[in-house]
């Protein structure tokens, strides 16, 4: 596929042949992006394919996800590959600007195969076993980062610039598609085994490792340099203090619903926001910095950025609301059982996944001939439309409808984040293409993490003031003593959250637990533990819920819009150095052009 005889193949892998000797044919472009993109679908699917099968990983291992000590599990489970991700694709970026691209690409890969087959022999049970699961789901996040960070500016680098939005659409809608895909190969694998879940990890990222490792070139030659230990530090520290603080933000504390006046919480934030503040500082008076800021110069590096990240927030935010939405009140709605709501929630969410691979590609294709500004505008205005309209929509909507909607939505995101991607990437120095490409995954990323805090405390917010009263109401009137549904009613929100994201039926649970089934005649039980009482009695206070979680997703898309809309036009680019003397220009990089046919032009950025 390289241009090159097999006998080159066959030498290499003998070890006859040093790989850098061997210089890209002309097909290695092709190569590159269907290597990546296998990259960077196997590491976002990673990301989201626990969610589905949480339920059954958690009955593998003889843990009660619900029980008031289980929730920290239940949430690093989730959060703790976001919050890695988030946290070290700018450092893992930098240092493939530093030591080779290909290089650290190819031992992410690596990572992620050992770390997938520790996932899937896990020996423990209990809070052991959910223990060892999330430790090694810290290092495949490790390992899911070192692909992520590199894989854009792989691309940007073997392509030119005349074919680089199509490449990268292709690459960027493959990374959100996977994240939509991982829930559903997370209920249809949970279904076989729960160790399958990560089972399909392993052969492909094997694959993977040997593939990269025998066709992937360092195609630009790396930059000398040294480590920015001190910027890495309080970056890391202060992104992760920070995006903890908000995971524990969503827990109650005390009486209340949620967690943000617990004073643990509240230090976490203003830590986490002081360490970043002194990164930002240090950034600016170290000679060779982690985190180029001078790059935020680059209107469209910027306004991109800008945008990815409260985009990002949305999705993330869609993604969560649409599983409770759909496993906790319309599939039971209609005969669903609550514990095959998983797998179907994945099946219904398809028309978001196929509008993300109709319109990513082919936008990128028409980006680089029109340019990039018209395209991701127009796809986060669809995007808002999408969410105005799932906030008229009713608990208990009429599929085709909200089908169109899914699908309008992920047209609209599809339409933005290729030409954005590509627009980010070339904008850039090609010698700082590493480093944008991790600052650009560590927005994204940020705003999944952020996503989860942000959503679920709206919704336990609209939650809180309407489902205790009305639960306990509905339990009374069905035979449920008034001790026993006060103690019901009094679960804080987050775990009623919790119940309808993992598939599980709460009044079942919460009754049983207490003994109250017992009490009941069998008329009442099969009242309130079939599919219809729960779902019934919370699509009132849900959708109250849904209603400030929806607006605050157009309002994020709208303003996202107007910053893709002002991303601008050409500007002049930092130097190499962020730090001192950083207020300098650099040459114009002829490879960075944002349309065809301009090859000494710099980047056209609309």
């Amino acid at each position: 596929m390289t241009g090159r005889p097999v006998g080159v193949f066959a030498r290499l892998a003998a070890g006859a042949v040093r790989r850098h000797d061997v210089p890209p044919g002309p097909n290695y472009k092709w190569v590159a992006l269907s290597n990546t993109t296998l990259g960077v679908l196997i590491a976002t699917m990673d990301a989201s394919i626990v969610i589905i099968s949480l339920p059954a990983i958690f009955r593998g291992i003889g843990l009660d996800p619900l029980a008031p000590g289980n929730i920290g599990y239940l949430l690093w489970m989730i959060l703790g590959y976001l919050l890695v991700s988030a946290v070290l694709v700018v450092v893992l970026g930098r240092l493939g600007d530093m030591f080779g691209r290909v290089r650290i690409y190819n031992l992410g890969f690596l990572v992620f195969a050992c770390a997938s087959v520790a996932l899937s022999l896990d020996p423990f049970q209990q809070g052991a076993g959910a223990l060892w699961l999330i430790g090694w789901r810290i290092v495949q996040a490790f390992g899911g980062s070192m692909l992520t960070a590199n894989s854009a500016a792989i691309l940007t680098d073997a392509f030119p610039a005349h074919q680089r939005g199509t490449a990268l659409g292709i690459n960027q809608i493959t990374a959100l598609a996977g994240q939509f895909l991982g829930l559903l190969a997370g209920g249809l694998l949970a279904v076989v085994d729960w160790r399958a879940v990560f089972w399909v990890s392993v052969p492909i990222s094997v694959t993977g490792t040997v593939w990269s490792y025998l066709s992937l070139r360092e195609t630009s030659a790396g930059r000398p340099g040294r480590v920015d230990w001190l910027g890495n530090a309080t970056f890391a520290a202060g992104a992760g203090v920070l995006l903890a603080g908000i995971t524990y933000g969503i827990q109650p504390y005390g009486g209340d619903p949620t967690g943000w006046g617990n004073p643990w919480v509240l230090g976490a934030l203003a830590v986490g926001v002081l360490l970043l503040l002194a990164f930002c500082f240090i950034e600016t008076h170290v000679a060779e910095p982690m985190f180029n800021l001078a790059l935020f110069k680059i209107r469209a590096f910027a306004a991109g950025n800008l945008a990815a990240l409260l985009t990002a927030i949305a999705r993330g935010g869609l993604q969560f609301m649409l599983i409770i939405w759909l496993q906790g009140i319309w599939l039971p709605l209609h005969g669903y059982a609550f514990e095959d709501t998983p797998l179907w929630a994945g099946v219904f969410m398809l028309p978001l996944t196929c509008g993300f691979l109709v319109a990513g590609p082919l936008s990128g294709y028409l980006s680089d001939r029109f340019g990039a500004r018209l395209f991701s505008t127009a796809g986060l205005l669809v995007v808002a439309g999408s969410f105005l309209g799932l906030l008229a929509l009713p608990v208990d909507f009429d599929y085709p409808t909200f089908a169109g909607l899914l699908l309008l939505n992920g047209l609209g995101q599809g339409m933005f984040s290729a030409p954005n991607t590509s627009s980010v990437m070339g904008s850039v120095p090609a010698e700082y293409r590493g480093v944008a490409s991790g600052m650009r995954s560590t927005f994204q990323n940020s705003g999944t993490a952020l996503s989860i805090g942000v959503f679920f405390s709206l919704m336990v917010s609209g939650l809180a003031s309407t489902l205790p009263a009305t639960l306990r109401d509905g339990l009374v009137a069905h035979g449920v003593p008034t001790a026993a549904a006060a103690r019901a009613a009094g679960l804080p929100p987050v775990s009623t959250l919790f119940a309808t994201f993992l598939g599980n039926n709460p009044i079942a649970h919460l009754l049983g637990s207490q003994g109250v089934l017992d009490q009941l005649t069998a008329a009442q039980r099969a009242v309130l533990t079939g599919h219809t009482f729960f779902p019934q009695l919370v699509a009132g206070p849900f959708h109250h819920g849904l209603t400030i979680v929806f607006t605050v997703a157009a309002a994020m898309a709208l303003v996202s819009a107007v910053a893709s809309a002002l991303r601008g036009g050409t500007r002049a680019r930092p130097t190499a150095s962020a730090g001192r003397g950083a207020g300098r220009t650099a040459p114009k990089d002829p490879a960075a052009g944002d349309r065809p046919g301009q090859p000494g032009r710099p980047p056209h950025t609309s």
